[in-house]
C-alpha cells in the first residue's frame, strides 16, 4: 500500500551521517592532493646546490637556461594546442547553430546618414562627390485622357448604347 513515511528525526540522523562521511572523503582528497604536489615538486624542482666555482656556476646557469626553454616550447606548443582546440570548437558551435536553423541576430543600430556622407565615409576624405539622385530619373510626362473628355457628356445616352448583350461587348472594346 503506501510506502512506511521516515520520522524526521531519523531523516535528520542519516543526513548528518551522509555529511560526516562526505566530510572525511573532502579532507583524504586533500590531503592526496597536497602529498601528490609535494611529489611533483620534488621531482621536478631538484634542491639546488651552488657550486664555489666560477665555472660550476656558469654550467649550472646554461643548464637552467636549458631547461628553462623547455619549458618555453611545451608552453607554446600548448597554448598552439588549445587555440587549436577552441577555434575547433567554435566551428562545430556555427556548424550545430546551422543544423538547427536558429540564428541570433544582432541588435543592429539605426544610423542616419544622407548619400553624400555615405560616399564620403565609403571614398575617404579626399572624394568629394555630390550625388543628386534626382538628376538621374526619367521624366515622364502625364497624358490627358480624351475619354474622360467624352464620358461628361450625356449620361442616358452612353446608358442606352451599353444597354443589353451588344452594350457589354462595346463596353469590353472601348477598353480594350
Amino acid at each position: 500500500m503506501s510506502e512506511k513515511k521516515m520520522t524526521s528525526s531519523r531523516r535528520h540522523h542519516l543526513k548528518s551521517l551522509i555529511l560526516g562521511i562526505a566530510r572525511d572523503l573532502l579532507t583524504a582528497e586533500e590531503k592526496r592532493v597536497e602529498e601528490e604536489r609535494a611529489r611533483y615538486m620534488e621531482e621536478k624542482c631538484t634542491p639546488l646546490s651552488l657550486p664555489g666555482s666560477v665555472q660550476e656556476l656558469q654550467d649550472l646557469c646554461k643548464e637552467l637556461h636549458q631547461k628553462t626553454d623547455v619549458v618555453d616550447e611545451e608552453r607554446y606548443d600548448l597554448t598552439v594546442k588549445v587555440a587549436k582546440s577552441e577555434k575547433e570548437i567554435e566551428d562545430l558551435k556555427i556548424k550545430i547553430q546551422d543544423l538547427i536553423g536558429k540564428f541570433k541576430k544582432p541588435a543592429l543600430k539605426k544610423v542616419r546618414m544622407s548619400a553624400d556622407s555615405m560616399l564620403q565615409a565609403l571614398l575617404g576624405s579626399k572624394h568629394k562627390v555630390s550625388l543628386d539622385l534626382r538628376a538621374n530619373l526619367k521624366q515622364v510626362k502625364k497624358e490627358v485622357k480624351e475619354e474622360d473628355k467624352e464620358a461628361v457628356g450625356d449620361w442616358r445616352k452612353n446608358v442606352e448604347d451599353k444597354a443589353g448583350m451588344g452594350g457589354r461587348k462595346k463596353m469590353f472594346e472601348s477598353e480594350a
